[in-house]
């Protein structure tokens, strides 16, 4: 990157640098419109799917920085579902405990993490002025019937001190043949509560996604509210040129495209947004 015009911060400060930065994908919208609806409708629980390592865990971060900014009285919270050899309640109550902030989760018996759980949302709830709360359960394919069972208990708990409580459950496909198996074992009050919703969640599918993607480059500041994009703070002479990342979303894909087909993989193309940060980051070098 040359250095010969004037940036208004370090670059090494910049979020492309740092990674702390969020850029949408069309799935990522379709995820933040489900809660919303969500939102709207009192509908208190959702499933959202799909292959491993395509970007839910980023998109996860990037519904809640986005909810932070348009429902600041709300509150959220990311939970890591754990991979456990036993479901124990112990544990369950304790990982819940350390996502809400909870500074020693794994002290006390069960039924005090319980009701300690309840205290720690409702004080939250207070705080920002809200009696609204959302949990986002990150590889929720790992739960069983008893944790989903004791998921439903905290919503109940929570509802008898009027908050409400909206879960989303995030994961592999797997979430969905457990809602199946839920309903043909006649466990309604779980799917009723917890797995109403569906969405299936996706990477970056063909060249109209990148392009929302890099669109998201150009248009996004930093400093906020400067006129210093991502694309200009990198290449401001191109920039100011105008040149835009948005530009390329053809070629990338029809590259993605190729090396596709040279490795004779399997199934449809489908981009993790890993790979386009990747891009971008390189573009930033030349």
């Amino acid at each position: 990157m040359s250095l010969q015009i004037p940036r208004p911060i370090d670059p090494s400060l910049h979020p492309l640098v740092t990674g702390n930065y969020r850029i949408a994908t069309p799935a990522i919208e379709a995820f933040y419109e489900l809660v919303i609806r969500c939102l709207r409708y009192r509908i208190m629980g959702a499933l959202i799917y799909g292959p491993s390592r395509i970007g839910k865990t980023r998109a996860i971060e990037y519904v809640r920085l986005l909810l932070a900014q348009n429902h600041p009285k709300m509150t959220s919270y990311h939970a890591q579902c754990e991979h456990k050899p036993r479901h124990a309640e112990g544990p369950f109550f304790a990982n819940l405990l350390e996502a809400v902030g909870d500074p020693d989760p794994n002290a006390g018996t069960n039924p005090s993490k319980r009701m300690r759980l309840s205290l720690r949302i409702r004080e939250a709830a207070a705080r920002a002025g809200s009696g609204t709360v959302l949990l986002f359960c990150d590889e929720a394919q790992r739960y069983n019937e008893n944790e989903y069972e004791w998921l439903r208990d905290v919503h109940d708990a929570l509802d008898r001190q009027q908050i409400k409580l909206f879960t989303f459950l995030v994961g592999q496909q797997e979430l969905l043949a457990q809602k199946t198996g839920l309903q043909i074992a006649a466990e309604t009050q779980i799917v009723a509560r917890l797995m109403v919703e569906e969405l299936s969640f996706h990477g970056i599918r063909n060249a109209g996604d990148v392009a929302t993607c890099l669109n998201g480059y150009d248009q996004t500041a930093y400093p906020e509210a400067s006129e210093w994009s991502f694309t200009r703070f990198y290449i401001p002479q191109a920039f100011d040129a105008g040149y835009r990342l948005v530009s390329d979303a053809d070629t990338l894909w029809r590259t993605f495209e190729a090396a596709h087909h040279k490795a004779s993989l399997p199934g449809r193309l489908e981009i993790p947004m890993i790979r386009i940060v990747n891009y971008v980051s390189d573009k930033s070098l030349v």
